[in-house]
């Protein structure tokens, strides 16, 4: 990691109700990466952080986001909103993923865990503030799986027969193979293919096999027939 143009060195501040954490933090970054980073200030109130960033221009914001009573999304949105510039690193000691998602759609431009060690810090906190983002593996892995299952509210409408025909509609078969594999008339298959498309929201097969790709139907369709 080389320092900014013309030595400038990245500003950082810490907002974390953990003052031991926070002085551990602030310490480590002077003391081991003083080159590139200088602490602004930390606090531990999220009422006050956007004050501190503005009050020292941060570069950077490093954010628990448990922290009470308003917490670190809350924390984030007012950063967002007085110095949108400022980058931040959200923080937190707790598994909740749905809680990084929130960090993430609030501004946050990254989020590891607070198991991470203090001192693999640097790298992520450079990378942000160059102006990329940064995920722990273990959310990227959540997000990915959440994107491609279908909304709980579609969900929650459709059987598992609806389930079935639909991945059988994605497959491009036809109302005679479908009423054969669902051991049903053909008369009775066209009009489950009917009120499934009405369910979906959609008016033909080409859409409804079309949403089915996006969520990756076929993908779960392929990997339990390999299971079974």
């Amino acid at each position: 990691m080389n320092g900014r143009a013309g030595g400038a060195k990245i500003v950082v501040v810490i907002v974390d109700d953990h003052e031991l954490f926070a002085q551990g933090l602030a310490l480590l970054l002077t003391r081991e990466w003083g080159e590139l980073f200088t602490v602004g200030g930390q606090t531990t109130y999220v009422e006050e952080a956007a004050d501190l960033v503005v009050g020292c221009q941060a570069d950077v914001a490093i954010i628990d986001l448990t922290m009470p009573p308003l917490g670190g999304v809350a924390a984030i949105r007012h950063i967002k909103a007085r110095h949108p510039t400022t980058r931040i690193l959200a923080l937190s000691g707790t598994d909740d993923m749905g809680l990084a998602e929130e960090a993430l759609r609030a501004g946050a431009d990254g989020f590891l865990p607070k198991t991470a060690r203090p001192e693999a810090l640097a790298g992520p906190l450079w990378t942000i503030a160059e102006g990329l983002c940064v995920l722990d593996r273990t959310l990227l892995d959540a997000l990915l799986t959440t994107t491609r299952r279908p909304p709980s509210a579609l969900l929650d409408g459709l059987s598992d027969q609806d389930l079935r025909l639909w991945t059988l509609l994605a497959t491009g078969m036809e109302t005679t193979d479908i009423a054969a594999r669902l051991l049903v008339s053909e008369r009775t298959a066209k009009r489950m293919v009917a009120a499934l498309l009405h369910k979906l929201g959609v008016t033909n097969r080409i859409a409804a096999a079309a949403m089915a790709g996006r969520y990756r139907l076929l993908d779960d369709l392929a990997d339990a027939e390999r299971l079974s």
